[in-house]
């Protein structure tokens, strides 16, 4: 599969966009590319510009979210991943902006409420990052548990979004 990247500067440091030339198909935090070696020392490849101006709408976008001006994306996604991890992922763009669910709310809406570690693995395994907001979710006791992107980083987002532990 090609893929065509772009990093972009947010307060949380350089995310990385990928997309197969349609859709985003990644947003990355710094964190998460310190565990990727597929992103290091990557040839460049000349961008479509069909995915330049995805780019670019997603860069404005993002630009915004970090501003306060935006509260949801509106961006063509395409996430890689199981039909569950997908239907994880699906509930996770549910979550409103600013609030804030458990693993446990999570595995319910996914109907199965015995499946909070199968959920949080789903979450941890969300290639798209932000856009879908697996920074939502949170601890039963409203502790911050792991966060792929580093947990400074989810701190900060929810922080952004003024969310309280529901």
């Amino acid at each position: 599969m090609i893929s065509y990247t772009r990093f972009i500067d947010t307060p949380i440091g350089k995310i990385l966009l990928e997309s197969d030339g349609e859709s985003l198909t990644g947003v990355y935090f710094p964190a998460q590319l310190k565990q990727r070696s597929r992103f290091q020392a990557r040839p460049q490849m000349s961008v479509p510009l069909s995915c330049s101006k995805l780019f670019e709408q997603a860069q404005s976008q993002i630009e915004q979210y970090f501003k306060g001006e935006r509260k949801s994306f509106d961006l063509a996604i395409k996430p890689n991943g199981t039909e569950f991890q997908k239907k994880v992922w699906g509930e996770l763009c549910k979550i409103p902006f600013g609030k804030t669910i458990s693993y446990k709310e999570l595995a319910v809406r996914c109907g199965n409420p015995n499946a909070s570690r199968a959920v949080g693995m789903a979450n941890s395994k969300n290639p798209i990052s932000l856009i879908v907001p697996c920074h939502r979710v949170i601890g039963e006791n409203g502790s911050l548990t792991g966060y792929a992107g580093g947990l400074s980083s989810k701190e900060y987002l929810l922080k952004l979004e003024g969310a309280k532990n529901n």
